[in-house]
């Protein structure tokens, strides 16, 4: 797997991560310590592009919650407590601000949904729609 990682100018600062590859149990610990890098390095909107990612295993989507939890822990002006944000996610109001999600295969799309993560991360398939939403 190779990440490429670009910068975009919306509203707000865009990291966007350019996966090449699947993410599964043998990347998905080089895919968060890039985002964790990041993530130190100030970054706090990432928009993870799987436009070259065919699968992501469960590993992998674990390493996408956790990156969600870290970008959450890192933006305190979101004020939500947990409870709130579970209330959201169970109501369909709540979608994180910080992490979105560009171009899912069919495989990973199905995987995603099943897990319930499209409850609380938006996913795309226009670059610039999803660069607009942050």
């Amino acid at each position: 797997m190779e990440i490429k990682v670009s910068t975009e100018s919306g509203r707000v600062p865009v990291t966007v991560l350019h996966v090449d590859g699947n993410i599964d149990s043998s990347t998905y610990e080089q895919f968060q310590s890039t985002a964790r890098k990041l993530i130190d390095e100030g970054t706090r909107y990432i928009l993870v592009d799987l436009s070259h990612a065919p699968f992501v295993s469960s590993a992998g989507l674990r390493a996408l919650h956790t990156l969600f939890n870290e970008l959450r822990s890192r933006n305190p002006e979101a004020n939500l407590s947990d409870e709130q944000m579970k209330k959201g996610i169970s109501a369909g109001t709540y979608k994180s601000p910080h992490l979105k999600l560009l171009n899912l295969s069919p495989e990973t799309k199905t995987a995603f949904e099943t897990s319930g993560f499209d409850m609380y991360i938006d996913t795309f398939t226009d670059r610039n729609a999803a660069i607009a939403s942050f």
